[in-house]
């Protein structure tokens, strides 16, 4: 059965449901998510949020100019402004949600932490389960508002536009509308025809178009992928952000993230040999950020043949470190590793998408009545490199952006009739073995040849052995009736195409795009 409503929310973590609780009192919305609602990226943030609240204008201005710098000059100066100066409202939303953050002992001002590229204490911290907390309490509030529904373990199939009603669109031509959503339902097995004023894409990163990644297995880079085929524009992919620190455990995936923060209190980074490095490659050592860490890791583990460095904090007093940490404490006793008295062995992992969907400050896309907002949206802040806990920050403040935006003129639309799902041609003989395994191949490659250090021959093989997968997956999809996996696995061809056409069209090595052949 085909739905109508006036916003259509695709995916489920922080940026989508803040977004959906500030439109909520003005029309009908319906979040589709491809999962459960609580299993989104947001869940799995350790770190926390950097914010300076209060209006502050040193401290502010320090943050600005640290997001800068870890950006390599290369962030929007506006958009970064407008985030940070920010925070004193997006803070108290999410407290008006019923977020909890840890409190200083005299219980009036907030506990800030530290991590990688920081120059003072902003992050505001929930110990170190912070998107967990928040996720569980935005979910809560999800659920008991009346005008919000939630349609779980349905999937985002494509975007519809005139495209649908058989007109021409295209990249280069202005004036391309979004009418909302063909929608899977996953349990039934059937796609609906889901119409909406509004459309809004939040549905994460892309790190499992990577073999080692911090990211759920939901992460696949489907909202990339559906508006690059809606003809929006997409930009900065090359500009993929591996996390330094995660846990070397071999055959569990997502790899699970020591968070900067542990760097923050005071951890160091140590080779096999137990020895320090990361002050030969820059002066704030294992604080540097993010980019500079990454390098350096897989710089040493290429000198040394080895898989892994180690992490040590054991050199702070244990009950510090279970009380801030429990559970990254927790999670590493389950392999054996007490971290007060153990060095923790990581590797960099493919974490955060630092490009995407183009928006403007109203988090519009290049698409009228479609906006993007998280990870999936490339909004200028970043740069060419995240600044650590910068991601929450950024979502909270443009989903309030695009909230304020997307309410003008919402009684005014008029949807238009779209035809159908068309199913004929297609048949239930899909073999998962073909999907499963141009996935592994996929991520090999795409580890290796456009990971953390790339080349020009490197981004060549790549692409030539993309358009091989590319090809099997497109016969795939045109035979069979379509799947969670089939559509994931086009999607993720799709955001790897991206990467590796961006990153052959960048001619310079800047921040997390570091080529042997580029200066």
């Amino acid at each position: 059965m085909n739905r109508d409503t006036d916003f259509l929310v695709i995916g489920s973590g922080l940026a989508a449901l803040s977004y959906a609780l500030q439109v909520a009192d003005v029309g009908r919305v319906i979040i589709v998510t491809k999962s459960s609602i609580d299993n989104a990226n947001t869940r799995y943030a350790q770190g926390g949020i950097a914010a300076v609240v209060g209006g502050k204008e040193e401290q502010m201005e320090s943050h600005i100019e640290d997001t800068m710098v870890c950006g390599s000059q290369q962030s929007d100066r506006d958009v970064v402004e407008m985030v940070v100066r920010g925070a004193t409202n997006a803070i108290f939303n999410l407290s008006e949600w019923g977020v909890r953050f840890d409190m200083a002992e005299c219980g009036e001002e907030y506990k800030l932490a530290r991590e990688g590229g920081h120059s003072e204490h902003r992050i505001l911290h929930h110990k170190d389960l912070t998107g967990f907390e928040i996720e569980h309490r935005l979910v809560e509030q999800v659920r008991k508002h009346p005008n919000i529904e939630v349609l779980e373990h349905h999937f985002a199939v494509d975007l519809l536009t005139q495209h649908h009603l058989g007109k021409l669109v295209k990249r280069s031509l202005p004036g391309t509308e979004c009418y909302g959503a063909y929608v899977l339902d996953i349990v039934n097995k059937r796609v609906f025809t889901l119409r909406a004023k509004r459309t809004i894409v939040a549905t994460g990163g892309i790190g499992n178009v990577y073999h080692t990644t911090t990211n759920p297995s939901i992460a696949t880079g489907d909202g990339v992928a559906m508006v690059h085929r809606a003809k929006g524009h997409i930009v900065d992919m090359e500009f993929v952000q591996f996390h330094p620190t995660a846990l070397y455990n071999p055959g569990e995936r997502p790899s699970f993230l020591i968070s900067e923060a542990v760097r923050g209190f005071g951890a160091v980074l140590r080779t096999q040999r137990g020895e320090e490095f990361m002050e030969k490659y820059h002066p704030m050592g294992s604080l540097a950020p993010r980019d500079v860490v990454a390098r350096s890791i897989d710089n040493e583990l290429k000198i040394s043949g080895e898989e892994y460095v180690y992490l040590d904090i054991t050199h702070k007093p244990a009950k510090e470190i279970i009380a801030h940490f429990p559970n990254i404490y927790e999670k590493c006793l389950t392999v054996g590793i007490d971290i007060t008295k153990d060095m923790i062995p990581v590797q960099p992992a493919a974490h955060y998408l630092c490009g995407g969907v183009w928006v403007d400050k109203n988090s519009r896309s290049s698409i009228e009545q479609l906006y993007a907002i998280g990870e999936v949206a490339r909004t200028g802040l970043h740069g060419a490199n995240r600044l650590a806990s910068n991601s929450l920050l950024e979502a909270v403040v443009f989903a309030s952006a695009a909230a304020r935006h997307s309410v003008i003129g919402l009684d005014s639309e008029v949807l238009p009739e779209i035809p159908d799902w068309d199913f004929r041609g297609t048949t239930n003989t899909e073999e998962m073995v073909l999907i499963t395994q141009s996935i592994k191949e996929m991520q090999q490659f795409m580890s290796y040849y456009v990971g953390i250090v790339r080349s020009n021959i490197r981004l060549e093989r790549a692409l030539q052995r993309l358009q091989i997968i590319y090809e099997e997956t497109e016969h795939l999809y045109r035979r069979n009736t379509i799947s969670v996996p089939l559509c994931e696995l086009r999607n993720m061809v799709e955001v790897s195409y991206l990467v590796i056409k961006q990153a052959m069209a960048q001619k310079h090595s800047i921040g997390l795009h570091y080529s042997i052949d580029l200066q």
